[in-house]
């Protein structure tokens, strides 16, 4: 399963996120480290069903009327402050945390309403592109740090016949993520002394970036855009970042409100509708939100959560059928999985992400939609439906 991870500086809004978006229920209090220890809970991307193409919607729990659901895993780590990365504020167990996320999500107050340490402000006095850079900075210098440490390790082996850096680096960086085409890119991209005794901590340092930057992409979440300034906004969205507006507090009111009936809403609509359950004070408060969600587009929490997943980790949605004709299981059910794949998988990778004997036992693949079959080299597309022919049940 993809596993994102929240990150930012304290009080920014990461565990009213992580709440709306998972509906798990967290601390949530005006003032640094109400979070401590890491929350994981299952969110989901959104996308289009494939059952849209027939004559009824599959019935799916994870699918709303053609919207689909896929399951992720999104966990919410305590907040980072400046020298997180020397261990300020526990900020190393923080960042170890991270270790296994795919991506990150920088969750930013663009009110300005909180410091550089996470305590409250007036709005509007703290400038929220700060932030921004801060928490890469801390990520990259906390990598060169395990790099660092483990450099005279790096150094001995490189006296023994046959040394490879690339495969010594392999080895120290795959527990943050790293693959072996991860360590090779970055290389390629850097210029560095040949032998590691050479190497000094501007090289790591260099190093450790380029890695960060390929294992552990990072979207801004600009959260906090109902009682942002303007131009607060503007400015972040005029940064050579990828960066989504959002209130965090806005998706999770609406969500409840769901939950109660007192709103039609699925998590990524653009606009929702009030029930007669609505008091007139929520009603006041619920047509402010819907003022911000028509300037944006929506709260902006699903649209961080599908941003991550299908353009910074480039994913596509694919459903494994056994019944290439009504697109069912065995047991008829329609539509049952839905897996996240990396863009240019083959049918042969979802069979291995079905299942390893399905993968190993692997014959040839149909796609469903035009009932042809599919050679192996084919790349599978956003909502394929593809049906797996295997010697493995």
């Amino acid at each position: 399963m993809i596993s994102l991870a929240l990150a930012g500086k304290p009080n920014a809004g990461k565990s009213t996120f992580y709440t709306a978006a998972t509906m798990a229920e967290v601390d949530v209090a005006n003032y640094p480290f109400t979070t401590i220890d890491a929350n994981r809970g299952i969110s989901h991307v959104r996308t289009r069903c494939p059952c849209l193409d027939l004559d009824q919607r599959c019935g799916n729990e994870n699918c709303h009327g053609g919207k689909r659901y896929v399951p992720i895993e999104l966990l919410d780590v305590a907040g980072l402050v400046p020298g997180a990365h020397e261990g300020r504020g526990l900020g190393n167990q923080f960042l170890d945390e991270l270790t296994n996320a795919d991506a990150i999500l920088n969750v930013v107050d663009a009110s300005g309403g909180t410091d550089a340490e996470g305590e409250p402000v007036e709005i509007g006095s703290h400038d929220p592109v700060e932030d921004i850079d801060f928490i890469e900075s801390e990520m990259d210098m906390w990598l060169a740090g395990i790099v660092d440490r483990n450099w005279e390790k790096i150094e001995r082996q490189s006296r023994s016949p046959g040394f490879d850096i690339d495969d010594a680096l392999t080895d120290l960086l795959t527990g943050f993520g790293a693959t072996e085409y991860d360590v090779a890119a970055s290389l390629r991209d850097l210029e560095y002394p040949e032998t590691p005794m050479a190497w000094d901590d501007e090289h790591r340092e260099a190093l450790a970036t380029e890695i960060r930057a390929r294992t552990k992409p990072i979207v801004v979440v600009a959260n906090k855009i109902d009682v942002a300034p303007a131009e607060n906004v503007d400015r972040l969205l005029e940064l050579d970042k990828p960066v989504i507006p959002a209130t965090a507090q806005g998706e999770l009111a609406l969500r409840r409100g769901a939950e109660h009936d007192a709103v039609s809403y699925d998590p990524g609509d653009e606009t929702f509708e009030m029930t007669d359950a609505v008091s007139e004070q929520q009603r006041t408060v619920l047509a402010a939100l819907g003022e911000t969600m028509d300037r944006w587009g929506g709260t902006g929490v699903q649209a961080a959560l599908d941003y991550a997943v299908y353009d910074l980790l480039d994913r596509v949605t694919v459903y494994p059928v056994q019944d290439a004709t009504h697109w069912t299981d065995g047991q008829e059910n329609v539509l049952p999985d839905a897996f996240l794949l990396p863009s240019g998988a083959t049918p042969r990778d979802l069979a291995y992400a079905v299942h390893t004997d399905i993968g190993e036992g692997y014959l040839h693949a149909v796609d469903a939609r035009a009932n042809r079959e599919v050679g192996d080299s084919y790349e599978l597309e956003e909502g394929d439906v593809i049906k797996i022919v295997s010697t493995a049940r």
